[in-house]
């Protein structure tokens, strides 16, 4: 989205990377309440200003993933292996050599962090949104491997190689579907059993028809190889790092944001407080309610070339 920029040696000057999170593709960051308040005219990510890269990542859209024939033969992969690849889309098939910003969402956020850590002479900045910089555990740990036993466990499963969709699994997702959103949202909108029942039937529906079992599984473990603590004091790039107070699936009264980012040399981190505005984890697409904090990031960024 856009078009690019050129220096007086054709280096594109302008890009953007904006990567999704992992219950989700492209289309996540195209959603109207995403994309919409950042590219109006004059917003953060204005396309008459910036050249805009939403990558459909291995394993989720139109991208190479088990379902796509391999099934349980697709090879295991970890978050390093997805950041190589979006280095090489940017570098070998777009040839950009510095991005004006990487961002990200949830595990696109995670990706970020890694950029910064293996190419730190690659960006001006680094967004991560709803992201901590630290492995996963807790909560967000235990549902994970939750939905990996429920997959693996299912009578249907047959090792991955199924004939038709197991279905014990998918009485996961609404738990998923719990903790990515908030509380004081779902005490609002669910207050009947009635109201209960449709949203897990939803929730159910909406998995099976835009996603697959094995997609779904190989995702959400990629996320084995994620520690990028140790590493923060490697990069260099300014950080902007935006987390929601109410976001359940990682949640800031821990503190494991303020240790971490201890290690990062140029950092500013902002917990949007909770409000009727904000919706958890899913506060991510709706970037009326950070989109200021990004624009005045952009506007204090240097200028590489």
């Amino acid at each position: 989205m856009g078009t690019p920029s050129f220096d007086t040696q054709r280096r594109i000057t302008n890009g953007v990377l904006i990567m999704h999170g992992s219950s989700g593709d492209a289309s996540q960051l195209l959603a109207p309440s995403m994309i919409g308040p950042l590219t109006v005219p004059g917003g953060a990510l204005d396309p008459a200003r910036h050249y805009l890269i939403f990558p459909d990542i291995l394993g989720a859209g139109k991208s190479t993933k088990p379902s796509d024939g391999l099934r349980a033969k697709f090879p295991r992969y970890g978050y390093g292996d997805l950041v190589d690849l979006e280095y090489r889309l940017v570098t070998e098939h777009f040839g950009i050599q510095r991005l004006r910003l990487v961002m990200g969402i949830s595990m696109g956020g995670m990706h970020a962090w890694m950029w910064g850590i293996r190419y730190p002479a690659m960006m001006d900045g680094i967004a991560p949104i709803s992201s901590l910089p630290s492995k996963i555990d807790g909560r967000n740990l235990l549902w994970r491997r939750i939905l990996s036993n429920a997959i693996r466990t299912d009578p249907e499963w047959n090792g991955g190689n199924y004939e038709s969709q197991p279905r014990g699994f998918l009485n996961i997702m609404p738990m998923f579907d719990m903790l990515v959103q908030s509380p004081a949202r779902l005490a609002e909108r669910l207050t009947a059993y009635p109201l209960a029942d449709a949203h897990v039937k939803d929730v159910v529906e909406e998995t099976l028809e835009e996603d697959d079992a094995n997609n779904i599984l190989y995702r959400f473990e990629a996320s084995f190889d994620y520690d990028p603590e140790p590493d923060l004091d490697k990069i260099t790039a300014p950080v902007l790092v935006i987390l929601f107070a109410d976001d359940e699936l990682n949640p800031v009264e821990l503190g494991a944001h303020t240790r971490a980012l201890a290690r990062v040399r140029n950092q500013q981190h902002i917990v949007v407080p909770t409000s009727a505005a904000t919706e958890g984890h899913r506060t991510q697409v709706k970037s009326e309610v950070w989109a200021g904090h990004l624009t005045a990031f952009l506007a204090r960024l240097p200028t590489s070339y």
